[in-house]
């Protein structure tokens, strides 16, 4: 009888064990990543630099991470002037963010449709130029000094909200996004808060709103 009881514990046993272990391996193939990856360009604000003080080129590149979950980064270079209010500012440099985003809406045939919404780590390390700057001079006259170009840089957090539908049955999309931004840390020069921000756009107010509308390929 206790022999008997022993096979049944055994037995039993080894289920549990190959039970436990098909689930693992089930879970392991099931969040296993497997390389994928979307590159895109903002063809909309590079074609509006053409005809504006902004020149304005930046790119990204994401990839499916598990489920509906997206890891993405992106890039550019903007330079850009500001002239206004006795101001005169020349800003240009480089910026790179990096984030996530979830699609919230996904269409059952392909899941590269739909919409999402997510979050991003920004910063910009960029030259600046005041070649003139208003302050209030000798018996309240109105003056402007001139300060040398100077490395500064900016930090902010993104959000980021949009959607993307592919171009008939190719492996082209089009992805169209709101950057709604909020300016973290910046260094200044002579205590004044920088005006623009390559990548976070006019910075008189830390809170910013920008935009993308990219035309990707799916690799």
């Amino acid at each position: 009888m206790k022999q008997k009881l022993l096979y049944i514990l055994f037995f039993s046993g080894l289920s549990l064990f190959g039970f436990s272990q098909k689930k693992t391996d089930s879970s392991a193939v099931k969040f296993h990543y497997k390389p994928n990856f979307m590159v895109g360009f903002d063809v909309v604000n590079a074609g509006v630099s053409a005809f504006s003080n902004r020149k304005l080129f930046q790119g990204f590149v994401s990839t499916k991470y598990k489920k509906r979950l997206y890891l993405i980064t992106e890039g550019g270079f903007e330079k850009n002037i500001y002239q206004k209010n006795g101001y005169d500012v020349k800003v240009s440099g480089p910026f790179a963010k990096i984030g996530a985003f979830y699609m919230l809406a996904a269409d059952r045939e392909n899941a590269e449709n739909g919409f999402y919404a997510g979050g991003k780590l920004a910063g910009s390390f960029y030259t600046q130029h005041y070649f003139s700057v208003p302050v209030r001079g000798f018996q309240g006259g109105d003056i402007s000094v001139a300060f040398p170009s100077s490395s500064q840089s900016s930090y902010w957090l993104e959000g980021n909200i949009g959607g993307r539908v592919q171009l008939f049955k190719s492996q082209f999309f089009i992805d169209v996004n709101l950057q709604p931004k909020y300016l973290v840390y910046t260094t200044k020069q002579e205590d004044i808060v920088p005006l623009i921000v390559p990548g976070f756009g006019k910075s008189s107010t830390k809170f910013n709103v920008g935009f993308a509308w990219n035309l990707a390929y799916k690799f």
